[in-house]
């Protein structure tokens, strides 16, 4: 007797058709990081850190996309258009890093690199259904999905103005540039941390459209890593703006306007 085999579904067709592309495209990108190494070994060029970008968010990306739909028979079609968002919003500020002003006070290495891990971290907790930590804080509906992609969507607005208003005053790590301003326009007339918000923002649209338990405890560790650098950055500030910083501190909000 010959059994029928199942026919595959159209998320399973799509699942492997999403992965064979994600992996196409990280392949590429290591190919032109390899090369862009070899003919620049001593400075890294814009080729290389968009390849950079693209190897990391494709596999995590990829690995995204086949754990929620093994482990949790979950449609990753739900969050295909906030990780588009996502990396879309970052290939913008990786080309946008490139103008930034030199150094005169950079932070510690240790101190950015505990940065970056912990929002590394956060990124997988957000991406990632973790063992243990797979149950549902937000129903898997319609609404919370579009309530993820506003707030996300919102998120990269403030962010993307926020950068345009800082300029060459920008930087990934805490620090003082040259001729570097206590910027006050744009959104930095009422937020002294916009890009956080946004940051912020981003990551809570990501957790509200998976509504894991995991998705959000990534973004109480981005929160934290945030408060951290927050502390650091205005303790800069105040060192090199004096009484003009505080006075600006005064009359306006850190994160989120009349509360914090």
């Amino acid at each position: 007797m010959r059994l029928r085999e199942k026919p595959a579904g159209p998320a399973a067709r799509v699942k492997i058709r999403f992965s064979w592309l994600i992996t196409l495209f990280a392949a590429i990108a290591g190919a032109i990081y390899g090369a862009e190494a070899v003919t620049h070994a001593h400075q890294k060029g814009l080729a290389a850190t968009l390849a950079d970008w693209a190897v990391h968010h494709g596999l995590v990306s990829a690995a995204s996309a086949q754990a929620y739909e093994s482990a949790l028979d979950f449609n990753i079609h739900r969050l295909l258009p906030g990780l588009a968002i996502s990396v879309l919003f970052s290939l913008y500020w990786v080309v946008a890093s490139k103008n930034r002003a030199d150094d005169v006070a950079p932070e510690a290495p240790a101190s950015s690199s505990l940065h970056q891990l912990l929002a590394g971290v956060s990124l997988l907790l957000i991406c990632l259904p973790m063992p243990g930590l797979t149950q549902r804080l937000l129903p898997s509906s319609a609404l919370m999905l579009w309530v993820g992609l506003s707030l996300e969507l919102g998120g990269v607005v403030l962010a993307v103005a926020a950068r345009r208003a800082l300029g060459r005053n920008w930087s990934r790590e805490v620090r003082l540039a040259v001729g570097h301003e206590l910027v006050r326009s744009g959104p930095y007339r009422h937020l002294r941390h916009p890009i956080y918000t946004g940051a912020l923002c981003i990551s809570l649209g990501l957790a509200i459209a998976s509504g894991l338990v995991s998705a959000f405890a990534g973004l109480a560790l981005l929160i934290l890593a945030y408060i951290r650098k927050i502390a650091l950055e205005e303790r800069l500030l105040a060192d090199a703006f004096g009484p003009a910083f505080q006075q600006y501190r005064s009359t306006s909000w850190a994160l989120i306007p009349f509360l914090v």
